[in-house]
């Protein structure tokens, strides 16, 4: 499936604190994000300690995870977002390299 240069992303990352992790993972998606989608994407960060709730409501069992909204379909990523190749081809940046 390939995108078209208009689509704009909308994006939820879910962390648990400013641990050292945590910030990592914000720093690496913002700057995969800032790369590849320059000015098309919008990146809410939600601490769960914070906002708990949301936990069950988004099916959070692991943070850091990322929860790609828009576009269609949803994807979910966890862990630090370190996997920068994963990650393009999960949101269908780039096609996926034949195995």
């Amino acid at each position: 499936m390939s995108l078209t240069k208009n689509e704009n992303y909308v994006l939820e990352l879910y962390v648990t604190g400013m641990t050292a992790r945590s910030t990592r993972a914000i720093l690496n998606i913002t700057k995969l994000l800032n790369e590849h989608l320059p000015g098309r994407y919008e990146l809410e960060v939600i601490d769960l300690f914070q906002q708990p709730s949301l936990e069950k409501s988004e099916q959070i069992i692991v943070t850091p995870t990322l929860i790609k909204k828009l576009p269609l379909p949803i994807r979910k990523f966890v862990g630090d977002m370190s996997d920068a190749e994963q990650i393009i081809v999960g949101l269908d940046l780039k096609p996926k390299a034949p195995e």
